[in-house]
């Protein structure tokens, strides 16, 4: 199980870990907090340096009722630091998380490696053409609506038949383009309830129907301080207990904020299974 990106061969077989830069003001855990130039690049450096194996951007906050960002302010904020970042780390394999074509597109012609689209597809018609014109890993979430109005449609007859046959059709969709890597999010926290988010992890497994690898994006999300009662800043071993059990049921990206705890749970995962 492998993509390419730009050129190298990345086994999936063996889980990856995703770091989180938000450069937005707005983002739910971490907004604001890397809004300069240096701050950015420790950041960087030090998930590269944790054993990050993709850096994922993103400048427009998906975080329920937020506020709406123009194309050309999201593009304003991303670019300076896709180039900073590859122009100080040139080898780092950056994710640029982004629903919109252009953005992508003007990221992909400036060294970033693979896209991360909350709404694969959904919100902009022009990004599955995009994502061919690269021929690029394209990583697609399963949400209703948009993030303003996501959590008004949490009414499923059966949850996880609706996911994966929203997948199906996106998979087709991708392929009939030319798409060859993708990469399936099952999108914790978007047009989800709580418990509904536990019901797609309880589930998980089942996507591995697709033969696909499957990001897992729980970091510090509502999913876990709600239900522990708890601040966000103190849901890191929360995360971490849901992403070992992601690991179990086939997980192959872990996309999150605290890389040195991810990284640990992999090798531990790894070497628990590695005679298996």
């Amino acid at each position: 199980m492998t993509i390419n990106c730009k050129g190298q061969l990345i086994d999936l077989s063996q889980p990856k870990v995703m770091g989180i830069l938000n450069v937005t003001p707005n983002s739910f855990y971490d907004g604001g907090k890397y809004q300069s130039e240096s701050l950015v690049l420790e950041h960087v450096e030090k998930m590269l340096a944790e054993g990050a194996h993709f850096i994922d951007i993103g400048a427009y906050s998906s975080k329920p009722n937020a506020e709406f960002v123009s194309e050309q302010e999201e593009i304003d904020r991303i670019m300076p630091v896709v180039e900073s970042v590859l122009k100080q780390f040139p080898e780092a394999l950056l994710s640029i998380d982004t629903f919109r074509a252009k953005v992508a597109e003007v990221c992909l012609e400036n060294g970033a490696a693979l896209i991360n689209d909350i709404a694969a597809g959904n919100l902009d018609s022009d990004m599955f053409k995009t994502i061919a014109k690269f021929n690029v890993p394209y990583i697609m979430m399963h949400m209703r609506g948009t993030p303003n109005s996501m959590q008004q449609q949490t009414n499923y007859e059966d949850l996880v038949s609706e996911m994966l046959f929203y997948f199906s059709k996106k998979i087709n969709e991708a392929r009939r383009l030319g798409i060859t890597d993708l990469i399936i999010d099952p999108g914790f926290g978007f047009a989800k309830t709580l418990d509904q988010n536990y019901e797609v992890l309880q589930k998980l497994e089942l996507f591995s129907v697709f033969e696909l690898p499957l990001l897992m994006g729980i970091s510090r999300k509502s999913m876990i301080y709600k239900e522990l009662k708890i601040a966000n800043d103190e849901a890191l071993n929360g995360t971490t207990v849901l992403n070992t059990i992601g690991l179990t049921k086939g997980a192959s990206i872990l996309r999150v904020h605290d890389v040195k705890e991810a990284v640990q749970c992999v090798k531990l995962f790894q070497k628990t299974n590695q005679n298996g």
